[in-house]
């Protein structure tokens, strides 16, 4: 079975919501801005039955070019991490 693409899942929730492909679309946007912003603002964001994303800050550490060798810092990075909820593990596992 082919993985959805995300023309898929937008016509696959148009279909079961009554939406239209326009606005299941705009949800997405919308929802996407959403998680973002309120990750940025108190470091996470909970999608009911999924799980939730987190902010998580990833210390410098030391890498090494994969064509010369050279040993290379890489710098700190703030970064989103998804933990996945009980709920999704158990329906899926």
């Amino acid at each position: 079975m082919a993985k959805m693409t995300q023309t898929d899942i937008i016509n696959e929730l148009a279909d079961k919501t009554g939406l239209k492909k326009a606005q299941a679309k705009e949800f997405f946007g919308a929802l996407a801005a959403m998680a973002a912003s309120e990750v940025k603002q108190n470091g996470e964001f909970t999608l009911p039955g999924f799980g939730k994303l987190v902010k998580a800050t990833r210390k410098e550490r030391e890498g090494r070019n994969p064509a010369t060798g050279a040993v290379i810092k890489i710098p700190a990075k703030t970064t989103v991490k998804f933990r996945l909820g009980k709920a999704m593990k158990d329906a899926v596992g």
